[in-house]
């Protein structure tokens, strides 16, 4: 269905992609994964030819295959509402027969044209297809039939986004799918709607997640981008079969560098060893004694010998080379002010907006020193509305909030939208605490930003690069008491599994809104699970 050919991609002058080849067949789902920054949202925008590459090419079989791409973000005009989005994705079926009108005619004065020839097949595909029920239930079944049709999707919640995304995608029946991070704000129960719906598609599919429990659901074959070689190396199976293999793999080159090691040490002791005989013999002698003198002349032109072959075998592609362990974030919460036992209750509590329904009431929970509490249940049931109002910046509708009196509370939203999109990375950790220049960027390494990254504008960076910064904020707050909106989004499996061992270690209390069920399994010492307007302890 899909074949890349050796795509090769630069940004100036430093390598993102080279000469990465592979292909993607009916009924395969194939997983992208690799550290962020290593190029997986520059590949998928190269299978769907919305970059282009400086080598290589990309071949779809047939030429006129439906490839359904959802980027990484969905950003869509704010102005536009649901019901808008909708009707532009199924069209209208007046507006569509104007449109193969017009195309027929331009086809009529240039019928050589493929680029016309194509738009006019899928128009006359999107027409002949047209049928007023497909889009209420793919609605239904994204769980997004109770959004009015005229609600702004600038006021959608990060779940609903994705889901509406997703809904535009399958709506145009696509026969190989290009998802890049599609479980992002997914809610569980969609993120198993997903699962499913991808075992029975017969077309091939290429998904970039970080979502462990996802991959190993859903894929049979993994690619793995490497940032250092900036290539792709296939593995059979799913994640836990590619982890699997990849850990025998690196024990392999461990053992095998340390083999040549030990060799490359006995072998220089050798030559040594032979030449300070050859030395010694010719100190030793005089030039009465020829046939000696000859003999050590002779090791020594042997033990030179095998210093040079010694050196080219360095200098070559055979010796193995030293495993790296790789650049991963490092988060230690150290500076965290010790808690009291009480540190939040929920005391009847209702929230929501004015003038509007509570999205939960009757809240009456607690949370205690050092518990790790999971918020988790379908988007849209209130859950990041419950930790803005905890956090202060929402007012109840009725009840109250309580926090400890020990309590420094610090608040990760789910868009990083308490990011200054002005602000560098450097000026937003000398905000949040007394660090020099030279302290704040030693620090923020600590969270990959190397380079000239610290200089760059919040709003120029990744997803990625967003929610690092987000967590070095907190970490430089001094926060003991953690509100996480979804926390791990856009983190990958490297930074996720870190952000766990160090939350393992933080000695404050957390409440975080998680749908990672690897994650979770890890994590939680309880769970709070949103349905109706309710939350239950699980």
């Amino acid at each position: 269905m899909l074949t890349a050919h050796h795509i090769t991609k630069y940004y100036n002058i430093q390598p993102v992609l080279e000469d990465v080849s592979f292909s993607i067949n009916p009924g395969e789902r194939v997983g992208l994964i690799g550290p962020n920054g290593s190029g997986k949202t520059t590949l998928l925008r190269i299978l769907a030819g919305r970059e282009q590459p400086d080598m290589g090419h990309v071949t779809l079989t047939p030429a006129g295959l439906r490839l359904g791409y959802l980027p990484q973000g969905f950003e869509p005009d704010p102005s536009l509402t649901v019901g808008q989005l909708i009707s532009q994705a199924v069209g209208d079926p007046a507006t569509l027969e104007t449109e193969i009108g017009r195309l027929a005619l331009a086809l009529a004065e240039a019928p050589d044209q493929p680029a016309l020839q194509a738009a006019y097949d899928a128009v006359l595909r999107r027409l002949s297809q047209h049928d007023p029920g497909r889009a209420p239930a793919m609605l239904s079944a994204l769980g997004l039939d109770g959004v009015p049709a005229g609600q702004p999707v600038s006021q959608l919640s990060g779940g609903q986004k994705t889901r509406l995304a997703l809904a535009l995608v399958l709506l145009d029946e696509p026969q190989l799918l290009l998802l890049d991070e599609p479980t992002n704000h997914l809610d569980i129960d969609m993120l198993l709607w997903l699962e499913e719906w991808l075992a029975g598609f017969p077309g091939g599919a290429l998904l970039v997640s970080h979502d462990r429990t996802f991959l190993d659901r859903t894929v049979n074959r993994i690619l793995d981008l490497d940032p250092e070689k900036h290539a792709v190396r296939q593995y059979a199976g799913n994640y836990s079969d590619y982890l699997d293999q990849y850990l025998h793999e690196r024990e392999k080159q461990v053992a095998a560098y340390r083999d040549q090691v030990d060799e490359i040490r006995r072998v220089r002791q050798d030559i040594a060893r032979t030449k300070e005989q050859a030395r010694q013999v010719e100190i030793t002698t005089t030039p009465r004694q020829p046939g000696v003198r000859r003999y050590a002349k002779k090791v020594a032109v042997k033990a030179r010998a095998r210093e040079k072959k010694l050196e080219r075998y360095l200098a070559s592609g055979e010796r193995v080379e030293k495993p790296k362990s790789g650049w991963q974030m490092k988060l230690e919460f150290d500076n965290a002010p010790h808690l009291g036992r009480d540190v939040l209750a929920l005391e009847e509590l209702a929230v929501g907006y004015p003038g509007q329904p509570p999205l939960l009431q009757g809240l009456n929970l607690a949370v205690q020193a050092g518990e790790r509490v999971v918020l988790t249940g379908p988007n849209g049931t209130g859950k990041t509305t419950l930790l803005r109002t905890i956090a202060g910046r929402l007012d109840p509708l009725a009840g109250r909030v309580r926090l400890g009196a020990s309590v420094r509370l610090g608040y990760m939203s789910q868009e990083q939208e308490l990011l200054d999109p002005a602000a560098n990375a450097l000026e937003t950790i000398q905000a949040a605490a007394p660090l020099n220049q030279t302290e704040a960027r030693s620090f923020l390494h600590f969270f990959l930003f190397g380079g000239d990254d610290p200089l760059r504008p919040a709003g120029e960076l990744s997803y990625g690069e967003r929610a690092r910064l987000a967590l070095a904020t907190l970490v430089a707050q001094g926060s003991n008491f953690l509100l996480l909106d979804e926390p791990i989004n856009h983190l990958d499996i490297p930074s996720r599994e870190r952000f766990e061992q160090a939350l393992t270690h933080f000695e404050g209390t957390v409440l975080a809104v998680v749908h990672d069920r690897y994650f979770i399994q890890r994590f939680a010492t309880g769970v709070w699970w949103a349905e109706g307007e309710r939350l239950s302890r699980a």
